[in-house]
């Protein structure tokens, strides 16, 4: 596979995972959050898939494309798998509702469209 594929898998993973984060944190506050443990795995779950697979995107890709906060995603990926005790919860609620739609606009940008 080349590089190119490869990134373009490893992108659709970063979608699909995005996409995810807004399903699970549509319609809630951020008290609801708080108070749904099963959210909040499941978002942090999904914010880990994001980073690890931004960690494969090229460092081609990611140079050429600065618009992303690559080094922010890779690093909050490593403190939800290695650091789970200074996870903050506002933090990653700012993560799932004002980033990651952020990110699920430029992910489309470069991807085909799903049929």
């Amino acid at each position: 596979m080349q590089p190119e594929e490869r990134d373009a898998a490893y992108l659709w993973d970063m979608l699909d995972a995005a996409l995810a984060v807004r399903t699970f944190t549509a319609g809630l506050t951020f008290e609801a959050y708080i108070a749904d443990r099963k959210v909040q795995l499941a978002v942090e779950r999904a914010l880990e898939i994001i980073g690890e697979a931004a960690h494969h995107v090229s460092e081609a890709f990611r140079r050429a494309h600065p618009e992303i906060r690559w080094r922010s995603i890779i690093a909050q990926r490593n403190v939800l798998a290695h650091e789970y005790g200074a996870i903050k919860q506002d933090r990653i609620w700012n993560v799932a509702t004002v980033h990651v739609p952020e990110l699920i606009d430029r992910l489309r940008e470069w991807l085909p469209p799903t049929p």
